[in-house]
């Protein structure tokens, strides 16, 4: 399927309302049309059964300013559901953060890589470079993936050392690191908990209290929980 006629595709199904709903919570988005999820996951299903590299080989050909939002999120999504090896997938997928600059893009994406299910050690190699890397939404990718994928037994107190030394200082880095240590915290409260406890964290102030915050609204957690840890909140 060529561009021309995917784009034709996404402008007749974008809402003008939905736009502007997407606009208020993904800032900074300026060429969304206004697709929602549903109807670009259906549609990446079935480009996923043709010739997607052509579409693949016109997106790499094209400025990315001039790409819609939802052209993003739709080979995002692609790149987590085409029928490829491992290495191949990991070779888009090198060449696909190269392109995320909103949150939306990012967890959207992130969220459909679910190949790493079958491929837990070799994709948790794959995102430690990530995760120390200078470029905002480089470690948020790496944040969001750990998040999606190795907050387990086997990882959660490797998950909480990388999350408290990364020192990237975008917003969108700490939104993800608060977001990650509030499920560490659901999954594994006790040994998360110690982590806020200690005297020596080297987690920032933001980053600290917002995690902090995130546990306070789950659902999952008491209310003794959530008064002991507001009390810990850092002034």
């Amino acid at each position: 399927m060529k561009r021309e006629e995917v784009r034709e595709r996404l402008e007749n199904q974008a809402e003008q309302s939905y736009k502007e709903f997407n606009d208020k919570i993904v800032p900074g988005v300026k060429n969304a049309i206004g697709v929602r999820l549903p109807a670009l996951r259906k549609l990446a299903k079935e480009m996923a059964k043709e010739d997607y590299k052509e579409y693949f080989d016109e997106l790499e050909h094209t400025e990315k300013a001039s790409l819609y939002h939802e052209e993003l999120l739709l080979q995002g999504i692609l790149i987590g559901i085409i029928k490829v090896t491992p290495s191949e997938r990991m070779e888009y997928i090198k060449k696909f953060v190269f392109k995320i600059d909103n949150w939306a893009v990012c967890d959207t994406f992130c969220s459909g890589l679910k190949f790493t299910k079958d491929n837990g050690p070799l994709m948790w190699e794959f995102i430690q470079p990530y995760l120390t890397d200078e470029r905002e939404f480089f470690v948020r990718f790496g944040v969001v993936m750990l998040m999606c994928y190795y907050i387990d037994e086997e990882h959660i107190e490797r998950d909480i050392e990388i999350l408290e030394g990364i020192q990237q200082e975008g917003y969108y880095t700490k939104m993800a690191v608060a977001w990650a240590l509030s499920l560490c915290y659901v999954k594994f409260p006790e040994i998360t908990r110690s982590f806020f406890e200690k005297s020596n964290n080297k987690l920032d102030d933001f980053a600290y209290n917002k995690a902090i915050q995130k546990i306070k609204e789950s659902y999952r957690v008491t209310k003794e929980e959530k008064a002991y840890l507001h009390s810990l909140k850092r002034k």
